[in-house]
């Protein structure tokens, strides 16, 4: 079944209740991220050469962990109750915050890494991440009875 526009229609509210929306966001803005990272370490290579290479793939590699980790704390926090939800997403959010920090504070002055190409891999991938995800998502809060057409991103 199809509606006006041609597109399927959206799943009902009690199907979307046992699916992990959550993971499946952070999932989604992972597969998105895999399309643009050879960018971001291309053009690190580009601008610091090798090290600038291996620590930008360093970097994205931390933002794609650290929205998996996200997607998987608040999945499972949602499935216990509003308050977990709230609490795994500030928690969470905290608790991230302080494991990037270690992360970075623990290959600070390797050999491999150069600390700027790392530094703004890592804010590009999350920012762009989170945008890219918001604008999926927005429209899919927009129009609830359909699902947005599959286009590029």
């Amino acid at each position: 079944m199809t509606l006006a526009s041609g597109l399927p229609p959206a799943e009902p509210a009690a199907a979307l209740a046992d699916r992990p929306l959550e993971r499946e966001i952070a999932t989604d803005a992972l597969r998105r991220g895999v399309l643009v990272a050879p960018v971001l370490i291309g053009a690190a290579a580009a601008a610091w050469g090798g090290k600038g290479a291996v620590s930008a793939a360093f970097g994205v590699g931390l933002a794609f962990a650290n929205l998996a980790l996200s997607g998987a704390l608040l999945s499972r926090a949602a499935r216990i109750s509003p308050a977990a939800l709230g609490g795994a997403a500030v928690g969470g959010y905290v608790l991230r915050l302080g494991l990037l920090t270690a992360v970075l504070f623990g290959v600070e002055g390797q050999p491999w890494l150069a600390m700027v190409p790392l530094a703004l891999t890592l804010a590009v991938t999350h920012l762009g991440l989170l945008v890219l995800e918001a604008r999926h998502v927005s429209a899919s809060l927009a129009f609830p009875a359909m699902r947005p057409a599959k286009r590029g991103f």
